[in-house]
């Protein structure tokens, strides 16, 4: 939830920010190695005020003479280093130059970890709530105390295999939670005065498995795809997209929708398929593939996908769905076989032999769609937003991610990260 905005003041380098110690230096050239000084981000970023000096065909920069910064640098003395440290220091923040609160409410059930947030203890703009969207007094209470201008609802239960196995907990958030989440930034918005309510957005992020499955050489979905939702899961995120859109149409709520691809990327938690696959190929274990791996999934990196969203929130209109995509179409055979080739050369085995040799077929799973596909050109036409990584840089940071952050991986693969949610709440979830 985003309270009313406040004026954002411009981030001014400091002395400090404006000193490459050693450390950051060494940083600075692991990044360089994993790939994670992505061009395109940076051009993106900065664009409205430094000239870019070469795009091509496809709108897109190479790694070299992106951005003319000679005239800024003649009058004010900032050099290279300086806005580059800049963009890490953006890119690595969400709240970095903004002085607007967010307040996150999260259930912390079996994914939950409060360890992802650790950067953000004693940060004033990050109010954290443990509580359930399905909690009706609840939700009127945190309405009417903080004053949102916005309601971004990421909740819900989201791994196939477990709706599969357990549709019930899927059926009760997704589809009841929704309710429950509508119904009181309905009674919210009714009583905010004129002004308010015609800044104030509910947006509903959902998934592009609402549409169904696709055969190989059918187009990508677009907005205007008739939902064919295939899995229990896919099936309650489609309901709650119709109560959505049935609540702005019957009450008048100012509502968006994003359908977005298959995430991937840091924090992502070990029962999807490339951490997963990251994970026990270091513990030595199989890689599971179902089927024959021939499924295919458009990849979006995460940090691609929280820039959409925010772009939807700020510019979409009330009422309409933006596809959110990659533009990375893979099978998952050569996702995990990109994995493997990634580890082999970052993190050897000791035997010398390659990773790949770990991958394992089992059967597939019951009613398995064979290809997801988005067509983001909506958003990247009205909206003017396109993904900055291509599934190339983004895998490769997400697996120097896992690599450098084995203490977080350790807490995961044990459960120890729900000592966590037991030092701040007195127990489990």
């Amino acid at each position: 939830m985003l309270p009313p905005r406040t004026t954002n003041a411009r981030h001014t380098l400091s002395s400090t920010e404006k000193s490459i110690t050693a450390r950051t230096c060494e940083t600075l050239a692991r990044m360089a190695r994993c790939g994670s000084t992505t061009p395109n981000y940076v051009a993106t970023r900065l664009k409205d005020h430094y000239p870019v000096l070469y795009v091509g065909s496809n709108g897109r920069v190479a790694h070299e003479c992106i951005l003319d910064i000679r005239p800024i640098k003649a009058s004010t003395g900032i050099a290279e280093i300086d806005i580059f440290h800049l963009y890490l220091f953006e890119q690595n923040d969400l709240l970095a130059g903004s002085d607007e609160p967010v307040l996150n409410l999260d259930a912390l059930t079996y994914a939950g970890n409060l360890e992802n947030l650790a950067s953000l203890e004693g940060d004033v703009r990050h109010v954290f709530v443990r509580g359930d969207i399905g909690d009706a007094e609840l939700l009127g209470e945190l309405l009417s105390r903080h004053q949102p201008r916005a309601v971004i609802h990421f909740a819900a239960e989201s791994h196939v295999d477990r709706s599969i196995h357990g549709p019930e907990d899927f059926i009760q958030t997704n589809i009841v939670g929704t309710f429950r989440l509508l119904e009181a930034v309905r009674a919210y918005y009714g009583q905010l005065g004129a002004e308010a309510k015609n800044g104030f957005r509910f947006l509903q992020v959902s998934t592009d498995e609402v549409y169904g499955s696709l055969a190989k050489d059918d187009p990508a979905f677009r907005e205007t795809k008739r939902y064919e939702p295939n899995s229990p899961y896919s099936a309650s995120k489609a309901a709650s997209d119709h109560l959505v859109r049935a609540y702005h149409h019957t009450y008048g709520l100012p509502v968006l929708t994003t359908n977005c691809s298959n995430n991937y990327g840091p924090y992502h938690f070990p029962e999807k398929l490339i951490p997963l696959c990251i994970l026990n190929a270091l513990a030595g274990k199989p890689l599971p593939i179902y089927g024959d791996g021939q499924q295919i999934r458009d990849w979006l990196y995460v940090k691609d996908h929280c820039s959409a969203i925010c772009r939807v929130l700020e510019a979409g209109q009330p009422g309409e769905v933006y596809n959110v995509g990659g533009w990375n179409e893979q099978a998952n055979l050569d996702v995990v076989n990109l994995l493997c080739a990634l580890l082999d050369e970052l993190q050897p085995r000791a035997d010398g032999r390659s990773y790949a040799e770990q991958i394992t077929f089992v059967k597939d799973r019951p009613g398995h769609d064979q290809r997801y596909a988005i067509d983001a050109s909506r958003l990247a036409d009205e909206l003017d937003w396109r993904p900055t990584e291509t599934f190339a840089s983004g895998i490769r940071k997400t697996v120097c991610w896992y690599l450098e952050n084995q203490d977080w991986v350790a807490h995961v693969s044990s459960g120890a990260y729900r000592d966590w949610l037991g030092k701040h709440y007195g127990g489990g979830a």
